[in-house]
């Protein structure tokens, strides 16, 4: 039996048709135990389908420069 780790981790490749039948009936048994697991594929639907339109607007430059510096910065240690 898959754990909801197992489906995060095959979903895009469950929703692009590339799991093996096995591994397919292994998430459709999951999937209709697991709500949560079903919010999530559902939500990663709407997204891919949304990026794929190519209706987001550009980001502003500043919004833009934040996100970069973000993750181009070294991680900081922020346990106490």
């Amino acid at each position: 039996m898959l754990k909801c780790r197992d489906v995060s981790e095959m979903a895009s490749d469950y929703i692009d048709s590339g799991l093996t039948l096995r591994a397919r009936l292994g998430m459709r048994l999951h999937l209709a135990m697991c709500d949560m697991c079903r919010a999530y594929l559902d939500q990663l639907r709407k997204t891919t389908r949304l990026l794929g339109q190519g209706t987001l607007p550009p980001a502003a430059p500043e919004i833009e420069a934040r996100l970069v510096t973000a993750a181009t910065a070294p991680p900081s240690d922020t346990r106490p």
